[in-house]
């Protein structure tokens, strides 16, 4: 029987409503600098700054532009969690498993979030950002690292994601992965994850291990 130590959660997208914010900032930025790359808001998801600005932004001029607008929105966006989110963050806590936060963003963005978010770093025992990994999102090592930093197997953890790159990542990893419709329909990911959730309303630590034995 698989056991239920770890949780590793992505965040945007997947714990927190911000992609529909996300795809505004990058769609005004895909129009002002790359208008030759169509759906430019959408291709990115998933991905590190560092990563888009190498690929779409190689100017170095475009690159600290695009940097101060992205603190400057990211300052004033709004940051929910999704309906259910913390309630079953906190439930799998009280049954001891231990939670991450893997994320794609940089230091300087959690600190945003952490300071509109006060909760936030006392229901996550770790929060792993892109400063942590040697490869991002769609490779394995960020959620590899997700179970190395708790000592545990792969077998004792579950990866929850809504992006492409975050479901490959997680069963790149060997881990079990759970993926959320928040972002993709349940047709798009069913066949890049374990299995699929619409919703964390109504989701316990029982359900998921029931889930993950079945």
């Amino acid at each position: 029987m698989n056991k239920f130590k770890v949780a590793l959660f992505d965040l945007d997208g997947t714990l927190m409503d911000t992609e529909g914010q996300y795809t505004v900032f990058w769609g005004k930025m895909g129009a002002k600098y790359r208008p030759d790359v169509p759906n430019l808001e959408q291709v990115i998801k998933g991905t590190t700054l560092k990563q888009i600005f190498e690929r779409y932004f190689p100017d170095k001029k475009w690159q600290e532009e695009i940097t101060a607008a992205l603190d400057e929105w990211e300052k004033q966006m709004t940051y929910e969690f999704f309906p259910g989110a913390l309630d079953f963050i906190h439930d799998i806590r009280r049954h001891g498993v231990r939670c991450a936060v893997v994320t794609s963003s940089n230091i300087k963005k959690m600190e945003v979030v952490a300071a509109k978010v006060p909760e936030f770093h006392t229901v996550f025992d770790r929060i792993l950002t892109s400063e942590d990994f040697a490869a991002s999102k769609p490779n394995p090592d960020c959620y590899l690292k997700g179970a190395a930093v708790f000592g545990c197997q792969k077998e004792e953890c579950v990866v929850f994601e809504d992006a492409f790159t975050g479901l490959q990542a997680g069963m790149s990893a060997g881990i079990y992965t759970i993926g959320l419709t928040t972002g993709n329909s349940r047709a798009l990911i069913q066949d890049k994850c374990n299995y699929v959730l619409d919703t964390f309303e109504g989701l316990t630590y029982d359900r998921v291990v029931t889930i993950i034995n079945e």
